[in-house]
């Protein structure tokens, strides 16, 4: 009897997370809040400016997505190259309600530009500056990866 009772629970589980399975270029929705260069501070005696993007998610699939995860991945504009990532879960186990969106997230690359002899703004307008772009990757649950965007890195200087 317990070992039923226990077979039974544990069928509960598995089918609950059972449900059909959301394709997240249609069920997810990307509002981009900005992009632009974080002033990351001075590393190494130098000046050093990051591609940042900050954006919300919305859920308008009628499932819940679970353990919902975005990958950005920044590359210089004619590159292929990754030029940096920023990892983030953006909602955990408790999940993303249909309908529901998510608190501003905020995407900040490793890598981006130093100089020592210009200001944070006039790195900006350097000759030898390539803007960059930010792709969004989503997935959630076991899901495979899929790509939810591509937005340009706006060439204005960020504070915070």
């Amino acid at each position: 009897m317990r070992a039923s009772a226990c077979l039974l629970l544990l069928l509960a589980f598995i089918c609950a997370g059972c449900g059909p399975t959301v394709d997240l270029t249609k069920g997810l929705q990307v509002t981009i809040v900005s992009t632009g260069w974080f002033d990351a501070g001075i590393v190494n005696g130098q000046n050093k400016l990051v591609p940042t993007a900050s954006f919300t998610l919305k859920n308008v699939s009628d499932q819940k997505l679970v353990t919902l995860q975005i990958n950005a991945l920044f590359r210089r504009v004619g590159e292929n190259d990754e030029w940096g990532s920023a990892f983030l879960t953006a909602v955990g186990s408790e999940g993303l309600a249909p309908g529901a969106s998510t608190a501003v997230l905020t995407a900040k690359s490793q890598l981006g530009y130093t100089g020592s002899e210009q200001t944070r703004a006039e790195m900006l307008q350097n000759t030898h500056f390539v803007d960059a772009r930010v792709q969004l990757f989503a997935k959630y649950g076991s899901t495979q990866w899929v790509k939810v965007g591509e937005y340009p890195i706006v060439r204005e200087l960020l504070t915070r």
